[in-house]
Parts: C-alpha cells; sequence; structure tokens
C-alpha cells in the first residue's frame, strides 16, 4: 500500500497486523458468514484479545491511546478484505457505537462496561435510525419518559448494524417537546421490552446482522442515561464525523481492492488476440480511476490528521464521504465491468465488492444530505 506523508513506522505495523489477522481468520471461512449472515462471535473475541477494538481509548480501559489517524489506518487496512460484512460489522462496534460509550459515559458506566467492550467480550449496537429518520436525527419518533428511578423507552429503530447479535445497545430518543431534545441511553440485551423485530435481509454486507429493534415500555435504570439529558443530539453529531471518515476508509479500501483485482484480470484474460491489457481504453480508464482513488486516499487521511489537531471539519468530512461514496461505486462498478461475465458470478470477490459497494453512498449518510453539509457551511 502507498505511504502518506502522515505514516509512521507504528502505521505500518498495525497494517501488517491486521493484514495477518484477516490472511488467517477472515478470507478462509468468510463464505461461511456471508451465509448464515453473521460473524461468530469467537473472532471477534479475537480480534478485541489482539488489541484491535480500543485504540482510541485509554489504557486504563485496555485501550492503546493512539490517534485519529492511527485509527483510520485500522479502518483502512480493514478494508483491505473483500467481505464488506465483515468489515462493517467491526466498524460499527469500534467507531459507531462504542464511542457514544466512550465520549459521554460516566465513570460508573465506563468501569462496568468498556473493559469487555475492548477486549470483544462485548459487542456493541447504537440504535439512531428509525423507519422515518435517518440522518435526520432531529425527526427520531422513539420516546423516553422518566418514572421514578427508571426512563421508559417506547419506539423502533431500522437498519440497525449488528441488532440482532449485540450485548449492549446506545439507544436516541427523544426526552423532550423540543426538536434536538434527544438522550442517548444504555440499553443491555435481554430487557424486558427490547426486541429484535426482525432481521432484515439485504443485498450486500450479507455477513454482517441488520435488525429492526422494538422497544416496548422498556425500562432502564436512571443510572443508564448516556451523557447529559437532552444532550445527545450534538453527541451523535459528533461522533458522526469519526463514523464517516470510517466508511470512507471502507470505500477507498474497496476501491483499492478492486483495481488490484482487475489488473490482475486483465492482464491474464486473453481476448481479441492478446491480454485486456493492451487495449487503450481499459488501461487509460483504470489509470484514471488509480489517480482519482489516490487522491482521495490522501484527503481522508488530511481529515483525520485534522481531527488530530482539534480543528472543527464538518465541512470536509461531509465532502469526504460524498466524493468517497461516490467514488466506490463508479470504481466497482467498471472493474466489475471489465470482468465480463465473471464479474457478475456470486463466488467472484467483484461481483461481492460491487453488492457491497453500493450502500456506501447511502448509509452514514447519503451522497445528497452530505453536499448539504458541505453546502450550508459556505
Amino acid at each position: 500500500m502507498l505511504t502518506t506523508i502522515y505514516d509512521t513506522p507504528e502505521h505500518q505495523t498495525l497494517r501488517d497486523q491486521v493484514a495477518r489477522f484477516i490472511a488467517r481468520e477472515v478470507e478462509p471461512q468468510a463464505d461461511r458468514w456471508e451465509e448464515q449472515g453473521f460473524v461468530p462471535r469467537e473472532v471477534l473475541r479475537r480480534m478485541g484479545q489482539a488489541g484491535l477494538f480500543g485504540l482510541m481509548y485509554e489504557s486504563e480501559w485496555g485501550g492503546a491511546e493512539a490517534d485519529a489517524l492511527t485509527n483510520l489506518v485500522f479502518a483502512e487496512a480493514l478494508s483491505q478484505s473483500t467481505y464488506a460484512g465483515f468489515i462493517i460489522t467491526v466498524l460499527v462496534h469500534t467507531d459507531m457505537a462504542s464511542p457514544h460509550l466512550h465520549h459521554a459515559g460516566s465513570p460508573a458506566q465506563k468501569d462496568r462496561y468498556l473493559r469487555k467492550v475492548i477486549a470483544g467480550e462485548t459487542i456493541t449496537a447504537v440504535g439512531i435510525t428509525e423507519p422515518g429518520a435517518g440522518s435526520d436525527v432531529a425527526g427520531i419518533r422513539t420516546t423516553a419518559r422518566r418514572d421514578g428511578d427508571h426512563w421508559v423507552l417506547n419506539g423502533t429503530k431500522m437498519f440497525i448494524t449488528n441488532g440482532v447479535h449485540a450485548d449492549l445497545y446506545f439507544i436516541a430518543a427523544k426526552t423532550g417537546p423540543g426538536k434536538r431534545e434527544v438522550s442517548m441511553f444504555i440499553v443491555e440485551k435481554g430487557t424486558p421490552g427490547f426486541s429484535v423485530g426482525r432481521a432484515l435481509k439485504k443485498t450486500g454486507w450479507l455477513s454482517s446482522d441488520t435488525a429492526e429493534l422494538v422497544l416496548d415500555n422498556v425500562r432502564v435504570p436512571a443510572a443508564h442515561l448516556l451523557g447529559e439529558e437532552g444532550k445527545g443530539f450534538y453527541s451523535v453529531m459528533k461522533n458522526f464525523q469519526t463514523e464517516r471518515i470510517a466508511l470512507a476508509a471502507m470505500a477507498v479500501g474497496h476501491c483499492t481492492r478492486a483495481l488490484e483485482l482487475t489488473l490482475d484480470f486483465v492482464r491474464q484474460r486473453q481476448a481479441f488476440g492478446g491480454p485486456l491489457w493492451d487495449q487503450q481504453t481499459i488501461r487509460q480508464r483504470l489509470s484514471m480511476m488509480d489517480a482519482r482513488t489516490r487522491a482521495a486516499r490522501q484527503f481522508m487521511y488530511h481529515c483525520a490528521w485534522r481531527v488530530t489537531q482539534g480543528h472543527e471539519i464538518v465541512q470536509e468530512v461531509s465532502m469526504l464521504k460524498a466524493l468517497t461514496g461516490e467514488l466506490v461505486n463508479e470504481v466497482v462498478q467498471t472493474c466489475q465491468q471489465f470482468h465480463g461475465g465473471m464479474g457478475y458470478i456470486r463466488e467472484t470477490a467483484i461481483e461481492r465488492l460491487w453488492r457491497d459497494a453500493r450502500v456506501l453512498a447511502i448509509g452514514g449518510g447519503a451522497t445528497e444530505v452530505m453536499l448539504e453539509e458541505v453546502a450550508k457551511r459556505y
């Protein structure tokens, strides 16, 4: 993999560690995960034991106290796998769900949960999206009502990654009449009234479990309020930046792998009296897509570096999410086209990448939403 101006020897060590884990633990058995619809718990536990689930968290909880650049290196290295269902299972746990506990959790909450989260013994999910509210967090309809020493939650969450098999959920709910009066709550699996409505069947990301969650008079202790009452909207907005950089890393990783696979294929595939690589249009289109992928990758690392410097980068991250979400779909579809009929066969990596890439222009903030976030900051 090409280096960046931000690279350190430790970054390369991390890339090598992740590559070894993928080669040993993922690639040999991930086809089975695609069929069963989830990643086995023991695999996730081994990732935690390897120190890969708490890179940015404090050492007192078992974390590595790394920065946002190191976290990006991890996400990009993980995305060298062609099994995006595995990738998103991990990244939801590390970059989209557990950060809510890390950023807003009280010392008592962290002491109770965070060590097991980092160790891979407790897997997390975050419940924000609903049937009628996705990127529009202020539009959620799930409610939380104070009742003595408890909160009572009612509502439905949709498209929740890790929704079926997670142990710990961070749920967003309205706690007041104001449009942004949203709070976050810790809900443990098995809490009465909390259930999986249904497991959802998807076009891609087949080895990640995705669910509809139902909260029917779910009573949680008052101590399970995560952060300040009514401030959950801002917590969600803050965490969106980490989430969107991770999704950009998935997109760039998919672009890189698709190009690698396609370069190998067109050099070997014989057609019209020679390898496909001899066709000028194929060479030039692959070259341009590689150039655009490399440019997007440098922008992605620059955004992560800006985070380490403490800058406000909502506009840049929104640009990055829109750019990479569209780019990965163009690159992977073109690479699939160059594979011909083999690109449409379920057993090929390029076909899987094609299916898995589509959601990266939708999930975590659709392209159109991201461009509006960019435009309103000019």
